[in-house]
């Protein structure tokens, strides 16, 4: 017998009613129903070093993380976390007491902020923002203020007094993201101090995340918000090994913060997946142990590949904005007589066999990211090359 259900009231909680079907699902389907090259979402096509691979295999046969690892972690891989902030950053955290593993950064981002928001408080995101944020705000009850990073001769540039404006006295925190996705951007020095100053200023958190660490090109700079005055007591940052070590499917992130906001941060992510990946942890502890040549070669390669995409949309008629940082490549369509980045999306892959994401799903200000296209080059040379062909010379 079907159990009927009342009419009167929707199935999916309010929080996320506005939230369906995300927009990766939909571009993904599509290329696998017209064959287009996906270059929508962020994920590489050959896995990382086999070394690595290697070692996930080992840990499996070695009855390593088989079972239930430890909540925190496997002490290997919060060992490894420790030392690889202090190696490259100078910040040092206790294994046992500052360093939480993580399904993932997308799981650090939710137990974050479910830890540390009450109903009503207000987080300021940067706009446009990876589209967990949002559902990860309104599932804990908060209220998301968005601070548009806007286009700036050939890169999308902050208004730190916007930023300074936005905060009011129900603002409890600022969740950061650089490098940034979707746009690129690789906040200064001079910026991320002036964040700095506001966040101790007005006694804010700061949830930061930095996924992209090693993925900055140019004369750009990762510098953790964590190492400026005042603010390693009020900053939880968050890493991940899927963007770095290409082995985005074992889902291992992780959070670096002073013991008080990590127990409060454990006391959510407990009840969210408990513990994951237990024999990829052993493996990721030893890939952060990779000599600086992986990490100069890794960015040097994606390096290339973003020439490679940047130049064949260039030469399709798009104005692309070169990523600072990242491994996606953002784009305006108004060059080539568009302006609706949805409706341009969903006929690329008929047009050109070539599938993008409408930037403007990453915008409260929907109008703000409309003309607006991402194109992700974490992908082979020959894929890139034949896409940005394919981009020459689009069918009417």
């Amino acid at each position: 017998m079907t159990r009927m259900t009342s009419s009167a009231r929707p199935l999916l909680n309010r929080r996320l009613a506005e939230f369906g079907t995300t927009i990766f699902a939909e571009m993904s389907a599509l290329a696998l129903s017209t064959g287009a090259i996906n270059l929508g979402q962020g994920f590489p096509d050959t896995d990382g070093p086999e070394e690595v691979r290697e070692a996930a295999v080992r840990a499996l046969r070695d009855g390593l993380g088989n079972q239930y690892p430890p909540g925190p972690g496997v002490p290997e891989l919060r060992t490894a976390v420790a030392a690889h902030q202090r190696r490259r950053y100078g910040l040092s955290y206790d294994p046992d007491t500052e360093v939480l593993v993580t399904a993932g950064a997308t799981e650090a981002i939710a137990a974050s902020l479910l830890a540390l928001l009450e109903p009503g408080d207000e987080v300021i995101a940067l706009e446009p923002y990876y589209d967990s944020y949002a559902a990860c705000i309104a599932m804990a009850g908060g209220r998301r203020v968005p601070v548009t990073l806007r286009p700036h001769e050939d890169s999308f540039r902050l208004d730190l007094d916007e930023l300074r404006d936005a905060v009011t006295d129900r603002t409890r925190l600022l969740l950061i993201n650089t490098p940034h996705n979707p746009t690129g951007t690789v906040l200064t020095r001079e910026e991320l101090a002036a964040i700095a100053e506001l966040a101790v200023e007005r006694d804010l958190l700061v949830v930061t995340d930095e996924v992209y660490e090693h993925l900055v090109f140019d004369e750009a700079e990762h510098v953790p918000l964590a190492t400026f005055p005042g603010m390693r007591e009020r900053t939880v940052t968050i890493g991940s090994a899927g963007k770095t070590f290409s082995f985005t499917g074992w889902k291992v992130g992780w959070v670096t913060a002073a013991p008080e906001l990590v127990t409060a941060v454990r006391s959510a992510k407990q009840y969210l997946t408990y513990v994951a990946s237990g024999p990829f942890q052993y493996a990721v502890a030893e890939a952060l142990a990779l000599p600086e040549s992986y990490f100069t070669a890794f960015r040097d390669d994606m390096l290339v590949k973003r020439n490679l995409l940047a130049a064949g949309l260039e030469e399709a008629g798009f104005r692309v904005f070169r990523p600072s940082g990242t491994y996606f490549v953002t784009t305006d369509i108004r060059p080539l007589g568009e302006t609706d980045g949805f409706a341009f999306c969903r006929a690329l892959p008929e047009r050109a066999g070539v599938v993008a994401i409408p930037n403007a799903v990453f915008y409260d200000h929907r109008e703000q990211g409309a003309p607006f296209v991402r194109f992700a080059f974490c992908k082979r040379t020959e894929v890139l090359e034949e896409a940005a062909a394919r981009l020459k010379t689009p069918t009417a």
